[in-house]
């Protein structure tokens, strides 16, 4: 997996604000690229809401993985739907799944080979964060002391 994540600090009304590093798993972060301007400004504040620990309005859970850890923004744009599936499931972290245009007319469920390619996805992620946690989520290491 490429080290493509960034974390910053935000000031908002002169209280600082640790911003979580995001993680692009395998193609997500190219297929995003390839989405409309206007869909990727939506998804793009999305994920920034995810990452200062906040949820935006076009953010729901993703059916089928147990909870609220995978959570999938869905935007329309001229008459096609875009989406982008991201977990908050490990501390510190977002983790960006997948990104796609979802092209199937039978309503609004996910397919099955999307959602097989988001469980295998984030089983990388999963092995990844056990390899490299973020700093904020390491426990302290002890000093010994000196005689």
């Amino acid at each position: 997996m490429p080290d493509m994540a960034y974390s910053a600090k935000v000031s908002d009304d002169n209280a600082e604000e640790e911003v979580k590093p995001v993680r692009w798993v395998a193609s997500s972060r190219d297929d995003l690229r390839k989405f409309p301007d206007a869909v990727k400004d939506e998804v793009g504040f999305a994920l920034f809401t995810a990452q200062r620990g906040g949820k935006h309005p076009a953010a729901k859970p993703l059916k089928g993985f147990g909870g609220a850890g995978v959570v999938e923004i869905v935007e329309d744009h001229d008459g096609n739907t875009y989406r982008a599936v991201y977990t908050v499931r490990f501390a510190g972290i977002v983790y960006v799944l997948d990104a796609f245009q979802k092209k199937s007319k039978k309503g609004a469920a996910t397919p099955k080979h999307d959602i097989e390619r988001i469980k295998s996805r984030l089983a990388i992620a999963r092995q990844h964060y056990i390899a490299n946690p973020p700093p904020s989520t390491q426990t302290p290491q002890k000093k010994e002391k000196q005689p």
